[in-house]
């Protein structure tokens, strides 16, 4: 255990006891303690309520933050925890407070599992900042059992179906962003943020380093992507090449016809003057090619997920998929396109079988 001097107050001297499981854990603490209160970021005589600590750690984040997950942070905040608990002085804060605010958001306020889940995952991220500056000894919100949230099953597209979307492009604005999804697997916001430098037709390589957000009281941004992982090269297939350099042609002429009235953010994906491609706007086209192409309904993001199980199902190593996604981890592939995993392994049996009776052959 370690103590800091906070000064006086009535006559009286103010201290903070930290506590940790080794010496050095409560010399960390003492010392993010110091500093803060030097810094004057955080209140040195009492332990702030929850609403207080919030609005520091908020501004703290921030810099560090796309303006999309800053924005839900600061909503889901504001909205959702401050409300509830924000009265509660951060170092009275318990389990059972925060039990029951997960509890009346899974009840009374009607809010889905994942959106619950989700407000508690704000808490635990925000608890651990305080622990790291001291404030608290322990993050409470860990404690708490997170509701559980059910999987969904992942709607993709059979060959023959991706066929008859891809034949329901011809013609269309949108078929060189609907190829480059089913083909690659990006997600909408990179598709989006795509700018012509990122790719190189010739070579047919694609660097995705940008991902455009939609920001309440912004509009669209353009961010960085989510994690590193997500900065990726992808070599594109000879079709997609093909039917980029179709769009640019297509795009080449909106320009002319634009002219002044052109913007000049050298997007890939625009409007008819050069405007990065509204996320809404491009579901609603989505919608008119599966109508057209006599296609149940699904999001765009389908796409993404239909690129990877057929990727999969051609036997491409699960690594390989994984960096062409960008997911962060391979077991993120894994858990999420598992419904490909039993066709795979009965390919892999025969494959065995196939070797196996070729050195029985020979042996003979």
């Amino acid at each position: 255990m370690g103590q800091v001097n906070l000064g006086w107050k009535d006559g009286r001297r103010i201290r903070k006891s930290l506590q940790g499981s080794t010496a050095k854990e409560v010399r960390d603490r003492v010392r993010a303690l110091v500093r803060n209160v030097e810094d004057g970021a955080l209140p040195a005589t009492r332990s702030p309520r929850l609403s207080d600590f919030f609005t520091q750690w908020l501004t703290s984040v921030k810099p560090a933050l796309r303006p999309s997950t800053y924005a839900s942070y600061e909503g889901t905040t504001r909205l959702h925890i401050t409300p509830e608990i924000g009265h509660v002085a951060l170092d009275k804060l318990s389990i059972d407070h925060v039990s029951r605010l997960i509890a009346r958001k899974r009840g009374e306020s009607q809010l889905s599992p994942r959106s619950t889940r989700y407000v508690l995952q704000i808490l635990r991220i925000a608890l651990n900042k305080a622990v790291r500056w001291g404030l608290v000894t322990r993050n409470v919100a860990t404690l708490v059992d997170a509701p559980r949230v059910a999987q969904k099953d992942v709607r993709v597209l059979s060959p023959e179906e991706t066929k008859r979307l891809l034949e329901a492009t011809h013609g269309d604005e949108m078929k060189g962003l609907v190829v480059l999804a089913v083909s690659t697997g990006l997600r909408l916001g990179e598709a989006l943020g795509l700018q012509w430098p990122d790719i190189d037709l010739e070579r047919r390589q694609l660097r995705v380093s940008k991902t455009l957000q939609r920001v309440a009281g912004h509009g669209q941004v353009l961010a960085e992507t989510k994690t590193r992982r997500s900065r990726r090269s992808i070599v594109l297939p000879v079709t997609t090449a093909e039917a980029l350099r179709d769009h640019r042609t297509l795009q080449a002429q909106l320009r002319r016809a634009a002219g002044s009235e052109w913007y000049g953010g050298n997007f890939v994906f625009t409007s008819s003057t050069g405007r990065p491609l509204d996320h809404r706007n491009v579901q609603r086209a989505f919608k008119r090619i599966l109508r057209k192409a006599r296609l149940p309904k699904m999001r765009f993001h389908d796409l993404r997920h239909s690129c990877a199980s057929l990727l999969l199902a051609e036997g491409v190593s699960p690594r390989v998929v994984m960096e062409t996604l960008g997911h962060s981890r391979i077991a993120v592939t894994m858990d999420t396109y598992s419904h490909v995993m039993p066709a795979l392994m009965h390919d892999a049996a025969d494959a065995i079988d196939r070797s196996l009776q070729r050195d029985t052959a020979q042996e003979r």
